[in-house]
């Protein structure tokens, strides 16, 4: 039986290549997103994978959503937690509201979408939570103090639910990608992308999204049953753990 995999912050960048990955290894795939639903519209004109808005700071419009997802396509067996966003400031210009709103969205999405989807895999025995969390959640970085709290707090999150899904065949694992082409990332001044960022990597190019979904792939999958509670960092060498 094709397994249901459900992408949160799925219709660009890593989210996106994701979504196209498992699609790709043979998923019946579901993409959920917050606001730009002309990018989501063009995503699903682009790959057939149905699209849902939502937002996952809102518990009750996640129940309601993946309600939506399972009732076409069957019960979400794979929950990528993808969503994300910045708020980026030194620690003294962040507001309660800038602080307020990655929390949400960063950490607090995790229980949001994951709740929801837990009694299920819990009764069928098996399920894939792979959450997307980033190498400041590891090392922290300045002028990202409430981004690299939520992505540490994901790290938590991961190693304490793996603890509560082993004994049912359920894996929850992490993935901390470094600096990805993403439109994020390449909306940087060039000369800070070139002189401040390229040279911290060993490697001496950004990630491609490609590279992280094929991370998250392999945690999806049923080859992945023995490997649960863990981090995947994919950085080009810039932090080891």
């Amino acid at each position: 039986m094709t397994r249901v995999a459900l992408v949160s912050g799925g219709t660009r960048g890593i989210g996106a290549a994701i979504c196209i990955a498992l699609q790709d290894a043979g998923y019946r795939v579901a993409a959920s997103y917050a606001g730009n639903t002309e990018r989501a519209a063009a995503f699903h004109e682009q790959t057939g994978i149905p699209v849902f808005r939502w937002d996952v700071r809102d518990y009750a419009a996640c129940v309601s959503g993946i309600a939506e997802v399972e009732a076409l396509l069957g019960p979400v067996e794979v929950l990528v937690n993808n969503a994300g966003i910045t708020r980026d400031a030194m620690f003294h210009k962040t507001t309660p509201d800038m602080w307020n709103a990655v929390i949400a969205t960063n950490l607090t999405g995790l229980f949001n979408m994951t709740h929801p989807v837990w009694p299920g895999m819990r009764a069928r025995n098996f399920g894939r939570v792979v959450n997307i969390s980033s190498l400041n959640g590891q090392r922290g970085q300045a002028g990202q103090v409430n981004y690299s709290s939520a992505k540490a707090g994901d790290l938590g999150f991961t190693k304490a639910l793996a603890q509560e899904g082993a004994g049912r065949n359920i894996t929850v694992n992490a993935v901390c990608p470094g600096y990805v082409g993403t439109d994020m990332v390449m909306a940087m001044p060039s000369d800070i992308l070139r002189e401040k960022i390229l040279p911290q990597i060993p490697v001496g190019r950004l990630g491609t999204p490609q590279e992280i979904a094929r991370c998250v792939a392999f945690l999806a999958s049923d080859d992945s049953g023995f490997i649960t509670g863990s981090t995947f960092s994919a950085n080009g060498g810039q932090f080891f753990v």
